[in-house]
């Protein structure tokens, strides 16, 4: 069967991918900080620009604005290059991941909004207790200023969507992060990722 053709246009793209059978990814932090180093270095090869990220323990998201060179080609090096290195420290064979990444392209405001928020409150979502700040392996505290980032944060870009002053700014993206949501108060958001 066919996959679907993705929208690789040039924009804003939530994209994400969970372990096969919903295993982990991620053991620990050294795993965290070397998928970071490599997107880090993927994201600057390709001329992806990172707004935000969330590393779980069987799934990741990043949401983000992709150039020309696309999305497809730069997700096989950082996913490849990961599952290779994650099989090697862990002496194991066959995949990592379960099915190809999912990605949505981003083209509202609205829509913008809503993947940053649900990006950084995965944790939360998860049960995991605690300021969002806390939570490391997100880039909420890099972008509020309270933390220095594991990669490359389009920061100033991404708080461009929320207000000209940088201070207003920060103030409206954690009142959009750390606010009550109706969808919030029936437990985890209604829409997910596949």
């Amino acid at each position: 069967m066919a996959y679907k053709l993705r929208d690789q246009s040039p924009g804003l793209h939530h994209v994400s991918i969970r372990g096969n059978n919903k295993r982990l990814i991620f053991r620990d932090e050294n795993d965290r900080a070397y998928f970071l180093d490599l997107l880090d270095r993927i994201a600057l090869d390709e001329g992806w620009a990172i707004y935000a990220y969330a590393l779980m323990t069987n799934h990741f998201h990043l949401v983000m604005r992709i150039g020309d060179h696309g999305l497809g080609d730069g997700m096989c090096r950082l996913n490849t290059a990961y599952a290779t290195w994650f099989n090697q420290q862990n002496e194991r064979i066959n995949h990592l991941f379960g099915k190809r990444y999912w990605s949505e392209r981003i083209t509202t405001d609205r829509r913008l909004k809503a993947a940053l928020r649900y990006v950084i409150r995965n944790p939360r979502r998860a049960g995991k207790p605690g300021p969002l700040e806390s939570h490391t392996w997100t880039s909420y505290a890099a972008t509020i200023g309270l933390a220095l980032s594991r990669v490359r944060l389009a920061k100033d870009e991404l708080l461009a969507h929320f207000a000209f002053d940088p201070k207003r700014a920060i103030e409206l993206f954690r009142a959009l992060c750390e606010g009550d949501d109706p969808d919030d108060a029936e437990g985890p958001d209604r829409w997910q990722p596949p």
